[in-house]
């Protein structure tokens, strides 16, 4: 595997390639990157990952400074993965001036959930990922379920944009108990893990009661509420600190109407909440079809 840290010495290694497999991530790499590595490997080659801890998605309070850095460990795995390329820039390479230009997606995608409680982050999200594709030129790239609304969002920037790079989405990795994978989790003490499963088990058990009630006949709106409330208050009294935890829809992540809820339209439960210092997020699509979405947990 080829370690590049320059934007011109990527280029030059990628000249020619007609089927580049991208896998952007900030390092710290767990099973669940190594996972895309291996879900590129299936739509392109060669494989290219990135490496770079982008500054422009950290608020001023959030753990950029402490954000885990392991980038030895992570170029063993990756070899082992058989990754082609791995370029790793640092700050001055991707931003040699300050970044004025950047990219904003619409508020009502990217000031929502995720964008209400982290502000600003999205910006930084698109504009990193844009410029890496214009670093890179894959023609496909892998974003995992896990970011759902970073996955939404980066889609629909391609497509307005025209970018010529196919999005691919992976299905959240879990470890044996539930919990999403996330580099994340190494900040959780030992009781504090043993805890943090419940958010996953709490978005679980939404998804799963919107599923039953639908499938005996139309779900309403203060049902739909009552199950939020309820699930927040059970994570809160565990000692939780809950941001979100909403039922939206999976097309564009609006609030679902009477209309959609009487149609039975495609739902997905989000969640993001802090236990101790440590801020986890999860989702779960909500299918009408419950051994579907037991098969994804």
């Amino acid at each position: 595997m080829k370690v590049i840290h320059s934007i011109a010495e990527l280029r030059a290694q990628l000249r020619g390639q007609l089927r580049t497999a991208f896998v952007p991530t900030m390092g710290n790499l767990h099973d669940g990157h190594l996972s895309l590595m291996r879900l590129a490997a299936q739509h392109g080659d060669p494989v290219v990952a990135s490496i770079f801890v982008n500054r422009l998605q950290f608020g001023p309070n959030e753990d950029f400074d402490s954000y885990p850095r392991t980038l030895e460990d992570d170029v063993e795995k990756l070899e082992k993965e058989g990754v082609y390329v791995l370029f790793a820039p640092n700050e001055r390479e991707m931003y040699p001036v300050p970044q004025e230009y950047r990219i904003s997606p619409p508020h009502d995608l990217g000031d929502i959930l995720e964008g209400e409680f982290r502000p600003g982050f999205f910006v930084g999200v698109t504009t990193v990922v844009m410029k890496l594709f214009q670093c890179v030129q894959p023609q496909v790239s892998i974003f995992g379920k896990k970011d759902y609304q970073q996955l939404m969002i980066i889609r629909r920037m391609c497509n307005q944009f025209s970018i010529p790079t196919e999005i691919v989405a992976a299905e959240t990795v879990r470890e044996s108990d539930g919990l999403a994978m996330s580099s994340r989790n190494r900040y959780l003490n030992k009781d504090e893990r043993a805890e943090a499963v419940w958010l996953s088990k709490t978005l679980w058990q939404v998804a799963s009661r919107v599923q039953e009630t639908t499938m005996r006949g139309p779900l309403t709106s203060p049902d739909l509420k009552a199950l939020e409330s309820s699930a927040t208050q059970t994570l809160n009294q565990r000692g939780w600190e809950t941001d979100y935890l909403s039922v939206r829809r999976r097309v564009d992540l609006k609030l679902p109407t009477a209309e959609d809820l009487a149609q039975a339209v495609d739902l997905v439960v989000l969640g993001a909440a802090r236990l101790g210092k440590t801020r986890l997020i999860d989702n779960f699509e909500i299918s009408s079809d419950l051994n579907e979405s037991a098969r994804r947990r």
